[in-house]
């Protein structure tokens, strides 16, 4: 029987990326995401709200149970924490119900899906991936609640490679700008703008979502097994650039 994935916010830029690159690595992958259905990005796609489940245990716990009625005698090795909430605002207009929802879906969510999905990923000798952000390190104005959130994701990683030790290890790939579909209609009508996006990351671009997954499916293999606790920032060298004035 394959191994499993469970991926949250498949339907998204990344999340279908991820999607299609475990299924062609012949992972049997379970999606989740706010909507009623999804593509072939798939083998099973659960309608899960991360924002309620964060807010409710009957909600969590019929979660867990749709998941492990998914695997369906697999073992679960890998779970993504890809789902997220990008709510921007400047501090003055950002509100309660934006910055909680910010902190449910990036960051309580994932630790309650690594809780209850612990007992099959212990079984599995498996891991857990959560996708953070260059934002977690730099930002930018109105992403409070947004780069907090990554940074407290970031901290919740290593924290939890060094909770569960050698049960289930737990890295972070954190990602600059990534060409997906919300982000490339943000710039539909400013091409100028995006140009100047790829000019200041390095290597001169920006990120694919391809990119992403396959830095992904390396970070949960085998191959990357004395990895744990770690953040990968595959961020076309933009951490690493000073921004002085010219």
């Amino acid at each position: 029987m394959s191994r499993a994935v469970l991926i949250t916010g498949i339907s998204g830029g990344i999340g279908s990326a991820l999607g299609v690159a475990y299924l062609e690595a012949g992972y049997y992958v379970i999606g989740t995401g706010r909507s009623a259905s999804t593509g072939s990005q798939c083998d099973q796609y659960l309608q899960a709200d991360l924002n309620a489940l964060a807010c409710d245990t009957a909600i969590l716990e019929k979660f867990r149970l749709s998941v492990i009625d998914a695997l369906n005698g697999r073992t679960l090795d890998v779970l993504i924490n890809n789902a997220a909430s990008q709510n921007l605002a400047p501090l003055e207009s950002l509100t309660i119900e934006a910055w909680q929802t910010s902190m449910n879906t990036n960051l309580t969510a994932p630790f309650l899906l690594a809780k209850i999905l612990l007992p099959e990923l212990e079984r599995s000798g498996g891991n857990i991936l959560n996708i953070g952000s260059v934002h977690a390190l730099a930002t930018k104005p109105e992403f409070v609640a947004y780069s907090t959130s990554k940074a407290a994701l970031h901290g919740l990683t290593r924290a939890l490679a060094i909770d569960l030790g050698g049960r289930v290890r737990v890295n972070c790939l954190a990602p600059a700008a990534i060409s997906t579909p919300m982000l490339n209609a943000g710039f539909e009508n400013n091409r100028s703008a995006l140009k100047q996006l790829e000019a200041c990351h390095p290597v001169n671009r920006i990120g694919t979502p391809e990119e992403c997954a396959k830095v992904a499916l390396f970070l949960t293999s085998d191959h990357a097994g004395f990895a744990t606790g770690s953040v990968f920032y595959l961020d076309g060298g933009i951490l690493s650039r000073l921004h002085d004035p010219v």
